[in-house]
């Protein structure tokens, strides 16, 4: 079978589906003649006759029965292979695997997927969330991810293609007791006695240095403060809510709601955090498609 040409295979489940010369070469577009020749040179690669043929009518000789069920399985396969090559050329088909920060795991992902789900069903998503910007750059980099959602760092490799979504204001998450939870905006100054949750130093976080500029901007030592470092945003706002310290967030964290914390915007012109797309410079037609989709799902922040 591995030598035999798929087209006369097809040509010959037609054949056998017809029962009738006529009849097949129109179901297959072709002449007669050409169906005839087509199912002699099949019978001559496999060295037996397939069929019978009468005045009125096909019938498949023993050989050509058993042939059939074999024909119908090899077409099939090739009929399913290359609609999903053709599918995967549009984009339609495929896996997608994509990371997000942490800060964008409970808004944008969540969107991210349910549209995915609806508008490319055949497109598989290997989701990993609460990740740090540059693991995300690096897994984009080295081929682990196909997307990224992140807070983009300076410089970015120039493998990775990073493209701004949109930009956020930093706003106060405090524990609910606390004195400022019932204000409407609370000046960073006066958040300078509590200890600070935050994301990791030393670069592993892009949003702990704007976090600390937005101190400084306040007129606050920021080496005076107690920082409480943690990797996750879900237990950055779980410190918040046992009383733990405060934090300065992305707006979009609202959408972690968590009993005995409450999210405070900041007074005056608060700091700005930008949301961007990472991609390899040639990204698969699906990473291409899912991309579209996260431009439109995370362009404006849940809830505005």
């Amino acid at each position: 079978m591995a030598d035999v040409d798929t087209r006369r295979l097809h040509a010959f489940v037609v054949l056998a589906e017809e029962r009738h010369f006529g009849r097949a070469a129109a179901r297959l577009h072709i002449a007669q003649p050409a169906l005839s020749q087509q199912l002699r040179r099949l019978e001559d690669e496999v060295g037996v006759r397939l069929v019978d043929r009468t005045t009125r009518r096909v019938e498949l000789t023993e050989a050509g029965r058993h042939l059939l069920a074999r024909a119908r399985q090899v077409v099939s396969e090739v009929d399913r292979t290359l609609e999903d090559l053709t599918a995967l050329a549009a984009g339609t088909w495929g896996v997608v695997r994509m990371g997000f920060v942490g800060t964008a795991t409970y808004d944008v992902l969540p969107r991210v997927a349910r549209r995915v789900r609806a508008e490319l069903p055949d497109v598989r998503l290997e989701l990993h969330g609460e990740m740090l910007g540059p693991e995300l750059v690096d897994a984009v980099r080295g081929g682990a991810l196909d997307l990224a959602v992140l807070r983009p760092l300076a410089p970015v490799p120039g493998s990775v293609v990073v493209d701004q979504l949109r930009t956020e204001p930093l706003i106060a998450a405090v524990p609910s007791h606390h004195p400022l939870a019932g204000v409407a905006s609370v000046q960073v100054a006066d958040l300078a006695g509590d200890a600070l949750v935050t994301y990791p130093s030393r670069s592993r976080s892009s949003l702990h240095a704007r976090v600390l500029q937005t101190y400084r901007r306040a007129g606050v030592d920021v080496d005076l403060l107690e920082l409480i470092e943690v990797r996750e945003t879900a237990t950055l706002v779980a410190f918040v809510a046992a009383g733990l310290g405060v934090a300065l967030v992305p707006e979009s964290v609202r959408c972690l709601q968590l009993e005995g914390v409450t999210y405070v915007g900041l007074a005056g012109t608060p700091e700005t955090v930008p949301l961007a797309l990472a991609h390899a410079e040639s990204p698969t037609p699906a990473a291409v498609a899912v991309a579209a989709i996260i431009s439109r799902a995370a362009g404006i922040p849940a809830g505005s």
